[in-house]
């Protein structure tokens, strides 16, 4: 079943926080099933984007906030937010607790807690299991959190996020504090990800270009709250276009299998 409205349209959204304008007239739209990227550097404004989209920072009146077909301000956000899927790696900081294993955080994903705080029905404890073993990490499921690589940790971020059925999964720099095998690891679980699963739509939020897969087909660019560049892969990823973003003289290097890596001249 195709749906009329796009996942996201974001129309004259001027965001203030602290008294500084972070957001300057974002206009945007991602369709329902897209695979998106936005890309910036530090301080370009993409935590703030996410903010408005998940409801926790709001544009000055005139502007116009959707998400799966619901309007801000129409809307209940509890109940919006049960459909949108957020990882952050700066949800780590509340796995710490050495009691909680892979299982438990995964079935915590519908109560919208960090770690078990009831008993788990049949239902879900075979959901929880069958989202494991299509993310390939049946062997985390009894192995406590504290004892996880940091890209395992967000694979079962991943897994938990999936139990409430999201319609928009926001993948909010999942890499950020991962080393290179970390790295690569969890970027093919993100590229399983949008293979097995068509109707989700997914936006994935990075300043490193070589985290961008092939998959990600569309997106844009963020430069102090503004979007300078959007379109398809191939339109935005250009080195004119990084190179007005991050300041740098980068040359793009492609590989055969699609991704970008950078040099800087």
């Amino acid at each position: 079943m195709e749906h009329a409205s796009p996942a996201v349209n974001v129309e004259n959204a001027r965001v203030y926080l602290g008294g500084h304008e972070i957001l300057h007239n974002i206009s945007w739209q991602v369709q329902r099933g897209e695979r998106c990227f936005i890309l910036g550097a530090n301080g370009a404004g993409k935590t703030t984007l996410v903010k408005v989209l998940m409801g926790f920072a709001w544009p000055l009146f005139g502007a116009r906030v959707q998400v799966l077909g619901k309007t801000f301000g129409h809307v209940n956000l509890l109940e919006l937010r049960k459909s949108i899927a957020w990882v952050s790696p700066f949800m780590h900081k509340w796995l710490e607790d050495g009691s909680w294993n892979g299982r438990d955080m995964v079935l915590s994903g519908p109560d919208g807690t960090i770690g078990l705080l009831r008993e788990p029905t049949p239902e879900e404890e075979e959901k929880a299991a069958g989202i494991m073993k299509s993310l390939k990490a049946e062997h985390l499921m009894d192995r406590p959190v504290v004892a996880m690589s940091s890209g395992e940790q967000v694979k079962v971020l991943i897994a938990r996020a999936l139990m409430t059925n999201p319609e928009l999964m926001i993948l909010d720099e999942p890499s950020v504090y991962l080393d290179l095998a970390g790295r690569e690891f969890l970027l093919k679980t993100i590229e399983e990800l949008a293979e097995t699963r068509p109707d989700l739509t997914i936006m994935f939020i990075t300043q490193r270009i070589e985290d961008i897969l092939p998959v990600f087909n569309r997106g844009m660019i963020l430069k102090s709250g503004e979007i300078v560049a959007h379109g398809s892969r191939d339109e935005v990823l250009t080195e004119e276009n990084l190179k007005d973003a991050f300041g740098l003289d980068i040359q793009l290097i492609k590989t055969e299998k699609g991704r970008l890596w950078t040099v800087i001249r």
